[in-house]
């Protein structure tokens, strides 16, 4: 006697059947692409605020290498630069800033400039054209060849027009004293020109 059990259903159920698998059908695959979309979206304003940050950072950076060339071109004259040079007849020449390009690894340019001519006089414009990115901060960028690092002129200041000021005779404490500020945009002017700001 042979036993059929084709027909028993409690012998269908035992054997174990092939299951389809999982399954990736549009809806999953929708959710996902969603899912990461989302999560781009989340990251895109974290990198557009970071840019303005490191702009500043720039910024802030620039002031500092400004600051140590300052304070090693006092070292090697024993005083701050003027706030501009002047020919003799007492006409201004030439920025402090042009004046402490070798304590900013700009020695080469140095040389080339002309002290006894004008910042602008066709000998010097050359020097004129080169773009510094240390004297341009990038969140007030105007022109390249400008600079909105002014020193304060004045005569109880830092800087001095025509004459050095030894750091001795600043009798303010040095840590609050302002020796450079960064203006706006629209008080840049040629990074050589004989121009800052007043009290």
């Amino acid at each position: 006697m042979s036993a059929n059990f084709e027909n028993d259903p409690e012998f269908n159920d035992a054997i174990p059947k092939k299951s389809p698998g999982p399954r990736f059908t549009l809806v999953k695959l929708l959710a996902v692409l969603g899912i990461i979309a989302f999560l781009i979206m989340l990251l895109l304003p974290a990198t557009r605020s970071a840019r303005p940050a490191a702009r500043r950072a720039q910024c802030t950076n620039n002031l500092k290498q400004i600051a140590l060339a300052l304070h090693n071109y006092e070292y090697a004259y024993q005083a701050l630069p003027p706030a501009h040079t002047v020919d003799p007849q007492g006409r201004p020449l030439h920025s402090w800033r042009t004046l402490i390009l070798p304590y900013l690894e700009q020695e080469p340019l140095y040389r080339t400039i002309d002290l006894s001519k004008p910042w602008n006089d066709p000998v010097n414009a050359k020097a004129l054209e080169t773009f510094l990115p240390v004297f341009q901060c990038p969140e007030v960028a105007g022109p390249p060849n400008t600079t909105t690092y002014l020193a304060i002129t004045a005569p109880n200041g830092c800087f001095m027009p025509k004459e050095s000021r030894r750091l001795a005779e600043i009798k303010d404490a040095h840590e609050s004293t302002l020796m450079v500020i960064e203006a706006g945009k629209e008080y840049a002017v040629p990074w050589m020109a004989p121009v800052d700001a007043d009290e």
